[in-house]
């Protein structure tokens, strides 16, 4: 669980990120899963889009996404939303008490 102060600066990092992945109306998938697994294994932060033709909100795929990948869900705004998962082998996002 993330501390207000851990999410600020994670937002913080996020900012300038560009979204690596998009989800659109076939939702969300194994090989989303998978993608979205190994990214966070490799940067620890993604940002992530949710396209208009999504059948559902912003929200509910980064909750999806953040349970089955073992994920907080750093922030939701619009259509991103960005997660953050500490990585076991490529750790370097060091994060505030």
């Amino acid at each position: 669980m993330l501390t207000s102060k851990q999410r600020a600066q994670l937002r913080g990092l996020a900012n300038g990120m560009q979204a690596i992945f998009q989800v659109g109306k076939g939702g969300v998938g194994d090989a989303l899963i998978k993608q979205v697994d190994d990214a966070l294994e490799a940067r620890e932060l993604i940002k992530i889009t949710v396209l208009e033709n999504a059948q559902t909100t912003s929200r509910a795929v980064a909750d999806e996404i953040a349970v089955k990948v073992k994920a907080d869900v750093v922030q939701v705004i619009g259509s991103k939303f960005i997660l953050y998962r500490e990585s076991k082998e490529h750790k370097e996002i060091v994060l505030v008490k």
